[in-house]
């Protein structure tokens, strides 16, 4: 896919509350966020007309994983935001699993005979000691798909111009503990410090994307220099306490949240492996990754809403004198289990990582089941993809005057 080249001159609507969008983590479920992102350009054209949708809704782009990478090819074509949604659709349209990942040599060794495996230990603890891997994939592929899908130089001009007023992306060191927000803007912005998070401001580079989007143990952490020291960093979900805060620091007034997993699971949707007896590895690590990247979602739009209902207590007066305000929130999550979606296509992971999970047998729909889970976060893969982008799609429509309502379009 082609980098963007001209900016468009069109001058961005100022009218409007300032507007956030949050693009949470999820490897390959972050496919759904495209299909949302779709229907947001068809329902915007269809209420303002074509002449009137240049320029770009989301002045505040904020992401994490591999919705960080969403939101900064989204933000890099934040002066035409049909085209750009349009070009990040074309990709993960295309997917294939060697555009992101390839499998770190020591895994490509065939192991599915005990006796084999025990014959060739004095080999393999050889090759471990020389090779030292450090995650079960190598996301190499994947910074050259960056390099194509994320013209990340475009950013400074298109502040300049004010079609964007910031993009940030989180990742979590390794090293300090610390959950770390990156992220650039139009204006200087002080930089904010909580409790094991903070803020650091900079140029956003191909580095802070590949960061964000290493699920621990799958893919290697990336360094990145902070001051006069190297930082290796990880997934931006783990250790992420509250992944609203971003935006509204950057000042968005309302936020459009997409997630890729459901934030309230109704109890009596019983998932794909829930038929009992002891749990396999792959469904351990699902359900771990599971934990990272959906809990704390719910848990801060919980608080937000909390936040709302308190305020609305206070006298108009008193009101005045915090500097709270009321924080609009539209969230929208997938309606179907996506672990659910991914048994269907288990079969289309790379042979290694389908005996990885235990699936060995084509067809083999229980073992499916059971590593469901964990290969919704590595399935990148077209025909998964483009069936959460279709679910993404419906779902918006499905709340088509929710979406008109939040974003005053059409009057």
């Amino acid at each position: 896919m082609s980098a963007l080249s001209t900016l468009s001159t069109t001058s961005p609507d100022l009218s409007a509350p300032l507007t956030g969008l949050l693009l949470t983590g999820g490897g390959a479920r972050a496919a759904y966020q495209v299909g949302v992102l779709q229907m947001l350009a068809r329902l915007r054209r269809d209420a303002q007309g074509a002449a009137r949708t240049a320029g770009h809704p989301f002045p505040v782009i904020t992401g994490t994983s591999a919705g960080a990478i969403n939101a900064a090819a989204l933000a890099c074509g934040a002066d035409d935001f049909d085209l750009s949604v349009r070009r990040i659709a074309q990709a993960w349209r295309q997917l294939r699993p060697e555009q992101v990942y390839r499998t770190d040599p020591l895994a490509l060794m065939d192991v599915s005979g005990r006796w084999r495996m025990l014959l060739g230990l004095a080999r393999l603890l050889v090759r471990w000691r020389r090779q030292q891997p450090r995650s079960l994939l190598n996301n190499a592929p994947l910074a050259a798909l960056l390099a194509q899908l994320v013209p990340l130089d475009r950013l400074p001009q298109l502040m300049a111009t004010g079609h964007l007023r910031a993009l940030a992306v989180t990742a979590s060191s390794y090293n300090s503990g610390e959950h770390v927000t990156f992220y650039q803007s139009a204006e200087a912005m002080r930089p904010w410090v909580r409790s094991r998070r903070q803020a650091v401001p900079g140029p956003i580079g191909h580095a802070h994307l590949l960061a964000s989007a290493a699920i621990p143990f799958v893919f290697p952490a990336t360094p990145i220099k902070r001051g006069d020291r190297l930082e290796y960093f990880g997934d931006g979900s783990m250790r992420q306490s509250a992944p609203i805060s971003a935006a509204i620091h950057l000042g968005a007034e309302r936020i459009l949240i997409v997630g890729a997993g459901r934030v309230r699971e109704p109890e009596a949707f019983a998932a794909p492996n829930a038929q009992g007896g002891e749990p396999s590895l792959a469904q351990i690590a699902g359900h771990a990754l599971s934990s990272i990247f959906l809990d704390a979602l719910a848990v801060d739009v919980e608080r937000a809403e909390r936040i709302n209902q308190t305020l609305a207590l206070i006298p108009e007066q008193e009101h005045r004198r915090t500097a709270l305000r009321p924080l609009r929130l539209l969230v929208i999550t997938p309606s179907q289990r996506i672990d659910a979606i991914a048994a269907r296509h288990v079969d289309a992971l790379p042979g290694v990582i389908r005996r990885a999970l235990g699936h060995h047998v084509v067809g083999d729909h229980g073992a499916a089941a059971q590593a469901s889970a964990l290969a919704s976060y590595l399935l990148f893969d077209a025909g998964f993809t483009r069936e959460l982008m279709a679910l993404g799609r419906a779902d918006t429509l499905a709340r088509r005057d929710e979406v008109l309502d939040f974003f005053g379009w059409g009057g």
